[in-house]
C-alpha cells in the first residue's frame, strides 16, 4: 500500500491509497466521516489481481477540507480528474453508505466508465422530503459514524467512545488503525475527527435533495446487504430493483461496516462477484 496525492483546481489536494499493479482497476469509495484506510483489508486481499485506488474524499482524512464544495457533482469531478491523471478509462467501483449513493450518481452520469458496481449498504438513495432537514440535528447526535467529530479532551476519551461504536465492534488491529488514522489533535489541544463539520452539513443537504438512482442502468451490480445493516426491508430495496437491471443482492454477516467487523466474508463476497464481471 502506498499513499499518494494529486493537486486539483481550486487548491484541492486529493489524497489516496493505492495497492497492486493489475490491469483491472478498482475504485473504493468510503462512507461519510470515514477515509480510504477502511478498505485496507480488502485492498491487501485483492492486490495481486487488481490496481486498487481508495481516495480520502474531500473533507475527509488527508484530503483538503474547503469551507464549501461538498456536493456530489464536485466530488465526482475530483474522482474523474484523478482517473484522467492516472490514464484510467474503465473501472470497477465499490461504494459504502453515502459512498454508495455517490457511486450510483456517478454511474448514472457516466455509465460507460463502469465495468461493475458494488453498493455496500447504501443509505438515503432517494430524495428526501423537505421536512426531513428538521431531523438533521438529531441525526448528527445519534448516527454512530458522526459521534467521533468531537471535541474530546484527550485521545483516550475519544478511544473509549470509539470502542462502543458499531464500526469498531471487536476492536481488531484493523479497526484500531482505522480509528487512529481518522483522528487528530486540534490547535486548541483537544482531539477530534479529521472529517469536518462543513462537509457534514453540506453533504447531508445534498443527500436530501439529490436522488441516487434516476434512470435504468445495465451495469452489473452487487448489492451487499449486511444482516445487521440499514437495508433490511423490501421497501428499502425498491429503487435498486427498479433502476438496476443487472442486479444481484447478497447478504453477508455483520453490521453497516462489514469490511471492518466481518472482513473475511466481505472480501470473499466481493472477490467472487468481480471474478465474474
Amino acid at each position: 500500500m502506498e499513499r499518494k496525492s494529486l493537486n486539483l483546481p481550486n487548491n484541492i489536494n486529493l489524497s489516496y491509497l493505492e495497492w497492486g499493479e493489475g490491469k483491472e482497476v478498482l475504485i473504493l469509495l468510503h462512507g461519510l466521516a470515514d477515509h480510504g484506510l477502511v478498505w485496507s483489508d480488502l485492498g491487501e486481499f485483492l492486490s495481486e489481481k487488481y490496481h486498487i485506488i481508495a481516495p480520502d474524499l474531500r473533507g475527509h482524512g488527508e484530503s483538503s477540507k474547503p469551507e464549501t464544495g461538498y456536493t456530489f457533482a464536485e466530488i465526482i469531478a475530483d474522482l474523474e480528474a484523478l482517473l484522467q491523471h492516472l490514464n484510467i478509462t474503465k473501472v470497477h467501483v465499490i461504494g459504502h453508505s453515502w459512498g454508495g449513493k455517490l457511486a450510483a450518481i456517478w454511474a448514472t452520469k457516466n455509465p460507460n466508465l463502469f465495468k461493475s458496481l458494488v453498493l455496500v449498504d447504501p443509505f438515503f438513495i432517494d430524495k428526501m422530503p423537505s421536512w426531513f432537514e428538521l431531523t438533521f440535528p438529531i441525526l448528527y447526535k445519534v448516527l454512530p459514524f458522526l459521534k467521533m467529530l468531537g471535541p474530546f479532551p484527550d485521545y483516550k476519551t475519544a478511544e473509549n467512545l470509539a470502542r462502543t461504536l458499531k464500526q469498531y465492534q471487536g476492536w481488531s488491529n484493523l479497526q484500531e488503525e482505522v480509528f487512529k488514522t481518522g483522528m487528530e489533535q486540534k490547535p486548541d489541544g483537544k482531539w477530534g475527527s479529521k472529517f469536518v463539520i462543513q462537509a457534514r452539513n453540506e453533504t447531508f443537504t445534498d443527500v436530501m435533495k439529490v436522488a441516487g438512482l434516476t434512470e435504468k442502468l445495465a451495469i452489473p451490480t452487487l448489492f451487499i446487504k449486511p444482516k445487521q445493516g440499514l437495508n433490511r426491508t423490501e421497501f428499502q430495496l425498491k429503487s435498486y430493483r427498479k433502476y438496476l437491471t443487472n442486479l444481484k443482492i447478497q447478504e453477508v454477516p455483520g453490521n453497516h461496516w462489514p469490511f471492518l467487523v466481518e472482513p473475511d466474508a466481505f472480501n470473499n463476497t466481493v472477490k467472487d462477484f468481480l471474478i465474474n464481471n
